[in-house]
């Protein structure tokens, strides 16, 4: 009778960093699992908290200036692939992401210049939004003379004018955008381009322009009834309460729109006492609004009608009376993947109300800019946001988009212009395999609860409209939630091993720096596989012994 035998491939351990899936979905492009790690392990570095603090701030405004802001509104798809996610939680990245950006408010934290010499070259901005001021932050700390146009009294764009204080306080961002002028941006509001000053004054002021003009259109409905008092758009009627000259909305709102600025809507018009039913075409698995702000939304009273969508506003006289509504039901699915509504005939009903607010889409606003996007809602534009030599644009005026990715766009922009103007070779990103879920060994880490920010009760935040809805994670809770990181894809040095190599093929770095520990000695190894088996971040990879 015959036994089977195994006979076991050696390989000798290779150091492979790989990405990380909070990096791959991050809109930024930040080092998450970088800063993170400075951190969780600071000790081993040899660092007091506030100076691993101070490092991890500086990793992430490297590419975004605007932390405690995207701390606050981000709706973090960096968390929605992390690998904890299966055994606790995912790691509660935006919360970490706010912490550090108030911690550096707190220390007055400058951003940092990267080059000290000037450059002749003069840079106007159109739009004082996060693409524009992003874009401004990376020339300026490159040494360019800046000049952001705003045509609003204030600096943000829709950061300022698009969400509500209880969710983005405007000291918040207004001490952001101040590091930013910090650098010597100069900022000119209430100068609107086309208007008060024409496009071919500005081209020959400067001799690169930037179009960060955001996308503050929003499209109404196209139904009977709508045009006159008591309707508005989602960002009208946000803009308006953030100038501080909130409408009257009456005892019954109707607010059409599944997005974020439909539920920003829906809940400051809760505020204002109001009783409010938003209407979607969808269903609740469609929506793009945030999920937590869903929650909100519903915990504060707002009532959510799915399948529905408006088909006329009857009035009485010019005051809106009712909204006429025809249910909907999902058919086959249209360009953006998700099922398209189809109307059901002969649904039509009657909801009472007193004020509509439409908030189902948003575009720019061209006027006076025609001669740079000639016949076009969207700008069309190469790599990086080139159009020309002397014209570059990000942000909503590509495409509607989140405010990470903005930011993004004005960054690359910037880094992709200076390559250009000072001949030199194009940034071009670091290419990494992705780590696979099945790499990681999440046995190895302990059980960590996830980090919960307090939030203020609905009955005060209801009270007191502008009070902010949720607080910052203690000191104590951050430094918990770094450890919860399972780095994955880089040395977190775990030491394993270094512990459990028989021939000593590793040995440990005099100098370590986050993700590098130790030292490969290949002609030690004995090719037992051991240490790639223990690896519990997948950074040990298996390479066949020659």
């Amino acid at each position: 009778m015959k036994t089977a035998s195994f006979e076991r491939v050696l390989a000798r351990p290779k150091q492979s960093e790989r990405l990380p899936p909070c990096g791959a979905g991050c809109a930024t492009g930040a080092d998450i699992r970088g800063w993170i790690g400075v951190i969780a392990q600071r000790r081993k570095l040899g660092l007091w908290n506030a100076e691993a603090f101070s490092r991890a701030w500086r990793m992430v405004t490297e590419v975004n200036p605007f932390p405690a802001t995207l701390g606050r509104i981000c709706p973090h798809p960096c968390e929605a692939g992390c690998n904890r996610a299966g055994k606790d939680g995912a790691v509660a990245i935006n919360a970490l992401e706010r912490f550090l950006g108030d911690w550096g408010l707190r220390q007055r934290l400058g951003l940092q210049r990267l080059e000290e010499d000037p450059k002749p070259e003069s840079i106007g901005v159109i739009g004082a939004g996060p693409a524009g001021l992003s874009f401004a932050y990376q020339m300026a700390r490159r040494g360019y003379r800046v000049t952001v146009y705003e045509r609003n009294a204030k600096p943000g764009g829709m950061l300022q004018y698009g969400i509500p204080e209880y969710r983005l306080p405007e000291d918040i961002l207004a001490a952001e955008v101040g590091r930013i002028l910090a650098l010597g941006v100069e900022l000119k509001l209430g100068t609107g381009i086309g208007r008060e000053v024409s496009v071919a004054e500005l081209k020959a002021q400067h001799d690169i322009l930037f179009l960060g003009i955001g996308a503050l259109r929003a499209r109404m409905l196209d139904i009977p009834g709508e045009v006159g008092g008591s309707v508005w758009t989602g960002t009208e009627y946000l803009a308006s309460i953030n100038r501080g000259e909130p409408p009257a909305l009456g005892a019954e709102v109707i607010v059409v729109g599944g997005g974020n600025t439909a539920i920003d809507a829906a809940r400051s018009a809760r505020r204002s006492g109001a009783r409010v039913t938003l209407l979607y075409r969808r269903t609740r698995q469609e929506m793009p609004a945030i999920a937590a702000e869903v929650e909100d939304a519903l915990a504060e009273g707002v009532t959510l009608t799915f399948l529905a969508a408006p088909v006329r506003v009857d009035r009485m006289g010019t005051e809106v009376s009712s909204i006429v509504v025809q249910q909907m039901l999902l058919g086959e699915p249209d360009a953006s993947g998700r099922r398209r509504p189809v109307p059901v005939v002969g649904s039509e009903y009657q909801l009472p109300a007193s004020a509509l607010i439409a908030a189902v889409s948003q575009e720019p606003d061209w006027e006076g800019l025609e001669e740079l996007a000639p016949g076009a809602n969207w700008i069309q534009s190469a790599q990086h946001g080139r159009i020309d030599d002397a014209l570059w644009a990000g942000g909503d005026a590509l495409g509607l988009g989140i405010a990470g990715l903005a930011i993004a766009n004005g960054c690359r922009a910037a880094e992709a212009l200076h390559a250009q103007l000072r001949k030199r070779e194009q940034p071009v990103s670091r290419a990494r395999a992705a780590i696979a879920g099945n790499a990681i060994k999440s046995n190895f880490y302990s059980d960590l609860p996830r980090a919960v920010a307090p939030e203020v009760s609905v009955s005060d935040r209801l009270a007191a409209p502008g009070v902010e809805v949720r607080g910052t994670i203690s000191e104590a809770q951050f430094l918990k939630e770094v450890e919860r990181c399972f780095s994955c894809g880089l040395c977190f040095g775990c030491e394993q091993c270094f512990m459990y190599c028989n021939g000593g093929g590793f040995s440990r770095l005099e100098e370590p720096m986050p993700g590098t520990y130790f030292a490969l000695k290949h002609d030690a190894c004995e090719g037992c596989r051991k240490c790639i088996e223990l690896c519990p971040c997948g950074y040990l990879s298996a390479e066949p012994m020659g």
